[in-house]
């Protein structure tokens, strides 16, 4: 099983909670126990799992990534979007999630989220059930 999912981001940096459309697709294909695989095919955006109860989370982390990889710096790529790159790598551009029962197996506190790291951008996000 196959989905996409289309996104529109509005931010440069921004992370969005792809958790209730995980929950909405193994729902809808009536999965029971395997793997969940979400994807994102870009070069300049990412997948995460963390927490997703508290909004100054997703501040704290890009606040961090923005520190660790800022804007302008001696890159060489032309485009100027060298950060996302960067940002893309260390923060990878896939999850699996064990699903048991029909339900993601996600802790308390958890969620998984796209990262923008270039946007304002159309995105997609490609998630495949791996049956157990």
């Amino acid at each position: 099983m196959l989905k996409e999912i289309k996104l529109n981001t509005a931010q440069r940096n921004e992370m969005l909670d792809l958790t209730p459309q995980l929950n909405q697709f193994i729902k809808e294909i009536k999965a029971k126990s395997g793997l969940l695989s979400v994807y994102s095919p870009h070069t300049t955006s990412g997948i995460t799992i963390n927490e997703n109860a508290d909004p100054a989370v997703i501040y704290d982390l890009l606040h961090a990534l923005d520190k660790l990889t800022p804007r302008l710096d001696d890159y060489r790529h032309a485009e100027g979007n060298s950060d996302a790159h960067l940002k893309s790598s260390l923060v990878g551009c896939s999850e699996q999630i064990i699903v048991e029962n029909g339900e993601l197996m996600l802790g308390t506190w958890q969620g998984v989220f796209f990262c923008e790291f270039d946007g304002p951008r159309s995105r997609r996000v490609w998630l495949k059930f791996i049956p157990a």
